[in-house]
């Protein structure tokens, strides 16, 4: 039997929570980590109709894209909109998971999802994120001066982790050595051969800092040569991480063509697609954004892109992007119409890593808030 904590589990290895936006707030909503799931529906917005079809097919867990709660809020009682809907999940047993801009970025996330929908080829991150490498020092320090080491090391600048400092990682050994004609040892004597209790200090910094952790840690240490090392960590996170996609149509095609193109991939909306551009202009190179993607007008312009298709597009960002002579036509579809092809991919996903003892489902609720257009 799959456990929600095991589908949490699932999630968080594709999408770790720590790569949501520090305004965001991703991961489970409401639902008991040791309940059995059964059936999961995937859909965009935590919305009460999704919740309603939530329960109506027997649905132990719903995961959205969009999280229920922004803000702060001191109730969930039932007369809110927000409150409805987590009751109407809970007393029917259900829990509530949100991936947000967590599942933005990276491989199989949304944008990654709308570029296979329009069948891109050569998807590679439009802004890719860039982590700031990272130095480990590693220093061996005979145990009655670890301590003193320790506090060189931090008032040099090392061992600062986020909202962490004076960060550490102390282990104990043996260090052996015999000091040759000329030495001066602070322990032991020339020609004989000495075993010291010593401390493995281990410390991160920045690698501008480097040079000068390095300097604190000699002179805090006893030995005139201390052993040490220095070693460059490599990035954790996934190096096809970024925001946006920008790829390649398999042959060129007019820009109406390519308006067909995203109108025949995303779900029927009364938004539509609107299109910025000569219909008749060749487009081949095309970058895009899910959800609301304006923040990237100047780089797609700067990578070469023919069309740049997003959503949420204003007046002001779109008029002014198009008096630049090499800038891309713009393609403007609805925010939920976007997002809404990252939920296959995920449905294949989950499918497949959790087996054929849960049903995994999309919603058929369109949870976009535009209804018709006169």
């Amino acid at each position: 039997m799959v456990a929600l904590r095991d589908v949490l589990e699932r999630m968080e290895g594709w999408y770790p929570a720590r790569w949501a936006e520090d305004w965001d707030a991703v991961g489970l909503v409401c639902g008991d980590p040791e309940a059995d799931v059964r059936r999961v529906l995937l859909a965009v917005d935590p919305v009460l109709a999704v919740a309603d079809e939530a329960v109506a097919s027997g649905a132990d867990l719903v995961i959205t894209h969009h999280p229920l709660f922004l803000r702060g809020t001191h109730s969930v009682a039932a007369t809110t909109p927000k409150g409805k809907v987590v009751h109407r999940l809970l007393t029917a047993g259900c829990g509530l998971l949100a991936a947000h801009t967590n599942a933005d970025s990276p491989a199989d996330g949304v944008s990654e999802s709308l570029a296979l929908a329009l069948g891109l080829t050569g998807i590679e991150p439009l802004q890719p994120d860039v982590t700031d490498p990272v130095d480990k020092v590693v220093a061996f320090v005979p145990a009655t001066h670890a301590e003193a080491v320790r506090q060189a090391l931090a008032a040099a600048g090392a061992g600062r982790i986020g909202d962490y400092a004076d960060a550490s990682w102390s282990s104990s050994g043996e260090g052996r050595f015999r000091p040759l004609d000329g030495a001066s040892p602070a322990v032991g004597e020339v020609g004989r051969a000495e075993v010291v209790d010593e401390v493995r200090v281990e410390v991160v910094c920045p690698p501008a800092l480097t040079d000068a952790v390095v300097r604190a840690m000699r002179e805090a240490h006893p030995y005139e040569e201390p052993a040490y090392d220095v070693v460059r960590l490599q990035p954790d996170d996934e190096p096809d991480r970024g925001s946006g996609r920008i790829g390649t149509l398999p042959q060129a095609e007019s820009l109406r063509a390519f308006a067909e193109r995203v109108d025949r991939a995303l779900p029927t909306t009364a938004h539509g697609v609107r299109v910025a551009g000569d219909p008749d202009r060749e487009v081949r190179r095309v970058a895009l954004c899910g959800g609301a993607g304006d923040f990237l007008l100047d780089t797609a312009r700067a990578r070469g892109a023919d069309v740049y298709l997003t959503s949420d597009l204003r007046h002001h960002p779109a008029s002014e992007h198009g008096e630049h002579e090499d800038a891309p036509a713009l393609v403007d579809v609805a925010h939920w119409a976007a997002e809404w092809t990252w939920l296959p991919v995920l449905r294949d996903k989950l499918a497949v890593a959790l087996g054929d003892s849960v049903a995994v489902s999309v919603s058929t609720t369109p949870s976009d808030p535009w209804t018709f257009r006169v």
